[in-house]
Formats: structure tokens, C-alpha cells, sequence
């Protein structure tokens, strides 16, 4: 197997994975805490975003686009535009996840981590936190979800397999 496809199969196994997450988030998690009290609501969403930060995940959450990446840089070196467009779009559509899980999930939850862990805030904690991170959740989903797509685009038309020649 050429670096290539083994690169290209890295890519759309670990980018498979950063979409099931958000997905698992989207369709079990929230709709789980939706039922819970505010202060549970915000002690839950605290441990999971203290215990996420480690180092399996963010080996797959950024090992995703370099192998992704790596991947582009040999299809190009190799002028293998079918393999070449797939993988650029994973890659753009994975950038444009990570843009958003910065610009508004990290953030919010940072904010949320501010908000301590005495009841007396949930509510209001809960209010601002719960709406914007589901609704950005939903965005990443479909983004990484897409960008995953694309990179079994490139797996089933065997662009992976003619990147080696």
C-alpha cells in the first residue's frame, strides 16, 4: 500500500470519527441533558469538556487534517486530480469545522467553565450556553460529516489506489 492510500485511508477513518462525536453530541448527548435539572445540565457539560482535552482526542481531532493534508500534498506531487479535488474539499470542509469549534463551541465553553459550579448561576448559564452550542454543534456535524464524504468520495472511486501511479 502506498503512502498515499494509507494516508487517505487515516484521513476518512479519523475524520469518521471526529463526525460520530459531534453526531453522538447532536442526537444522544444534549437531547439526553435536555431533560436534566440546570445545575446537572452544567456540571455534565464542565466534565465533558475538561475530559475531551485529551490525548487520544486531539490526536484523531488534529491528526485528521494533516492526514488529509498529507494526502492533498501527494496527489498534487503526483497530478492526481481525482484524488486531488475530493480531498481538497475534506480538507476545506474540515478547516472550516475547526473555524467554527473555536470561534464559537470552545468559547462558549470557556464561558461555561467560568460560570463555577455553584447552582446559583445555572440557569442563566444553561440559557446563554445550551441554544448557540447546539446550533453550532449541528453546523460542525454537517461539516465534518461532509468532509468525510468526500473522503469516501475518493476511496470509492479508487482515486486513493491511482494515487500510487
Amino acid at each position: 500500500m502506498e503512502l498515499a492510500q494509507l494516508s487517505l485511508a487515516a484521513a476518512t477513518v479519523a475524520t469518521g470519527m471526529v463526525a460520530g462525536l459531534f453526531f453522538v453530541f447532536s442526537c444522544a448527548v444534549m437531547p439526553a441533558l435536555r431533560r436534566t435539572s440546570d445545575q446537572v445540565f452544567v456540571e455534565v457539560m464542565q466534565r465533558i469538556n475538561a475530559a475531551i482535552l485529551n490525548g487520544w482526542f486531539l490526536l484523531v481531532f488534529l491528526g485528521a487534517p494533516l492526514a488529509t493534508a498529507l494526502t492533498a500534498v501527494l496527489a498534487l506531487s503526483g497530478r492526481n486530480e481525482r484524488l486531488l479535488s475530493p480531498v481538497t474539499a475534506a480538507l476545506a470542509l474540515y478547516l472550516a469545522m475547526i473555524v467554527v469549534t473555536r470561534a464559537f463551541n470552545i468559547r462558549m465553553n470557556n464561558e461555561l467553565a467560568r460560570a463555577g459550579d455553584s447552582g446559583r448561576g445555572a440557569a442563566a448559564a444553561r440559557r446563554r450556553f445550551e441554544g448557540p452550542w447546539n446550533r453550532w454543534n449541528h453546523v460542525r456535524t454537517l461539516l465534518s460529516t461532509a468532509s468525510a464524504c468526500c473522503l469516501v468520495w475518493a476511496l470509492a472511486t479508487g482515486a486513493g489506489a491511482a494515487a500510487a501511479g
